[in-house]
């Protein structure tokens, strides 16, 4: 699914500006990319935060009209739900955001979930920058593992690397943005 509107055209000049590289890198997934997408200097700039809620909240509520919540794994979903969950609020349809922990918390009550979310919710998770696919099929494990109901994922990103297919083996996968749409908006800069 991709971006509609205003909102979603400007959300990918400024993903393009900050959060695009084309350099050597080697990915979570171990595999090497000429390019790379570093989503958090969007999602952590004001405005990126505003208009990425606000797109993913509109194609989180067009597509999974029954959620109850949305979140994902810290670090790379963290800003991601908090700005859903924002957007939501303004439009005066709240959905509470969650974070689930990669291991669970060492002190105090040693939760992997932190959030106003209980078992049986029907919930979305997030995800910065697809590849593989391999931390979103995690993170579904782990909101199964905590009581949750995934009705699918919602990602900034596709790198269109297998990941969205792999996850749509799972459940229902969306991206706002492609990685066809990020190098062609970079080389009309």
């Amino acid at each position: 699914m991709t971006a509609m509107g205003p909102k979603g055209a400007r959300l990918l000049e400024i993903l393009t500006e900050l959060s695009y590289e084309r350099r050597k890198v080697v990915l979570a997934s171990g595999r090497e990319s000429d390019f790379y997408i570093d989503a958090r200097k969007t999602v952590l700039s004001a405005e990126g935060q505003y208009l990425t809620g606000s797109v993913m909240y509109q194609i989180v509520r067009s597509l999974f009209p029954e959620a109850e919540a949305v979140g994902g794994v810290v670090l790379g979903a963290a800003p991601l739900a908090s700005a859903v969950s924002f957007a939501s609020w303004l439009a005066q349809d709240p959905i509470p955001a969650f974070y689930l922990r990669k291991e669970p918390k060492a002190h105090g009550l040693g939760r992997v979930l932190e959030g106003p979310v209980q078992p049986g919710m029907k919930v979305v998770i997030l995800e910065d920058v697809v590849t593989t696919g391999g931390s979103t099929l995690k993170a579904l494990d782990m909101a199964a593992q905590e009581g949750l109901v995934v009705l699918g994922v919602v990602s900034l990103v596709d790198r269109q690397e297998g990941g969205g297919q792999a996850i749509g083996a799972r459940t229902r996968f969306a991206s706002v943005f492609t990685k066809e749409q990020i190098i062609s908006q970079a080389e009309e800069r």
